[in-house]
């Protein structure tokens, strides 16, 4: 286990009306080296942002003489749960989480109904349908929410028939599911669908270019007339190798070419640039989705304590459910909890890699209570009841 010390920020206060201990956990699965060393994974990735966070919060807290504390932990799978157990044992209520799908449930129900968990990463639909827990809030957009982001600017632009091309392991066909869900929503057609096999290779190799220059075209060729291309690939195997390939020249969307995110390190608007600027200081890089995540989430905590004057976990809890709350989240509109199943409510951006080129929700797209509810699974289409829902 890799245990990356304890960030505690007190600033004197007469007496403290609020102590909040949080936490930030983090499984280190084993993967291999990505396709471009610009996306190699830092060893402080999302913990910077919970530090910042942290700051941000005593800004605020010093004068109402609320303190705030966070401890980062990270560890490979196989020590996980004895990790996460060390957490609880040591009274960590609030926890944010950096963890795949099947283990952030797992952590959920060791955790129990008296540990509230942040999850900053997961994007698996299910856990906002019927696999949701009532201890798990959603930071992390779902995978219906960043399809759902594609697919608008795509109607949008008035593309409207698509070639979906997905990997083949697990969490590749969950965003393509996602894909042909959006498309159904928004009135796209997928006209075409074509597999890539991960076969477990290396992604990096001195004649990289040449194979991919040789197979792309042959792979995508033959395909029925499109208007862009969708790329599933959770796995980072093949996708930021199709543009400027492809058989048909064609925009590609999804995990390359325009890609939903939350955050990324040239966004200035809203007031971000301020962001940014700290954040680089903190770090000596730029930040990536999960530093904001993990920013996000504690600085929601901080809000929530800061508005409810408290740091009982069950009222936060459902002060943050409210209607009553919102946060600032440098997006162009606050930020709000989903009360039936937990989700944050929060545009997402579409990165070309230097610029946001757009943000969704788009322009059109209508809703009778959010226009950001039209970003992921809406309440009739969610089958969480674990918020009573």
């Amino acid at each position: 286990m890799l245990v990356l010390g304890m960030c505690g920020l007190l600033v004197a206060a007469p007496a403290a009306a609020v102590e909040m201990r949080s936490a930030v956990f983090r499984i280190d699965y084993p993967t291999l080296a990505p396709i471009s060393r610009f996306d190699d994974v830092p060893e402080d990735l999302g913990f910077a942002g919970a530090v910042l966070a942290t700051e941000d919060n005593m800004t605020t807290g010093s004068f109402l003489g609320h303190t705030y504390e966070v401890e980062t932990v990270a560890a490979p799978p196989e020590e996980a749960d004895a990790a996460f157990q060390a957490l609880l044992d040591a009274g960590h209520e609030i926890i944010v989480v950096m963890a795949a799908g099947d283990d952030l449930l797992r952590l959920a129900d060791m955790a129990g109904e008296g540990v509230l968990l942040l999850n900053a990463l997961a994007g698996d639909v299910a856990l906002r349908d019927g696999e949701c827990r009532a201890n798990v809030l959603h930071i992390a957009p779902s995978m219906a929410q960043r399809a759902d982001a594609v697919a608008q600017f795509a109607v949008w632009k008035k593309w409207t028939e698509w070639m979906l091309i997905h990997g083949s392991n697990p969490a590749d066909l969950a965003q393509a599911e996602a894909y042909r869900r959006a498309a159904a929503k928004f009135g796209a057609q997928i006209v075409e669908e074509r597999e890539f096999e991960d076969t477990g290779g290396a992604r990096r190799t001195d004649s990289g270019h040449v194979l991919v220059q040789r197979q792309i075209p042959v792979a995508t060729q033959g395909a029925e007339e499109h208007d862009i291309v969708i790329a599933a690939d959770a796995s980072d195997y093949f996708a930021p190798y199709l543009p400027f390939h492809l058989w048909t020249p064609a925009p590609v969307m999804g995990a390359a070419g325009l890609r939903p995110v939350t955050f990324h390190g040239s966004q200035e608007a809203w007031g971000a640039t301020q962001f940014q600027t700290r954040f680089e200081e903190l770090a000596g890089r730029y930040v990536r989705e999960e530093d904001y995540n993990t920013w996000l989430a504690l600085r929601i905590v901080g809000e929530a304590v800061t508005r409810a004057s408290t740091g009982e976990v069950a009222a936060l809890r459902d002060y943050l459910l409210s209607d009553d709350f919102e946060v600032a989240a440098f997006k162009g509109v606050p930020v709000t909890f989903r009360p039936w199943n937990g989700q944050l409510r929060q545009p997402v951006l579409l990165f070309d890699g230097r610029i946001t080129a757009s943000v969704s929700p788009q322009d059109g797209f209508l809703h009778q209570v959010s226009p950001l509810d039209t970003l992921g699974l809406d309440r009739p289409e969610s089958a969480c009841t674990a918020f009573g829902g």
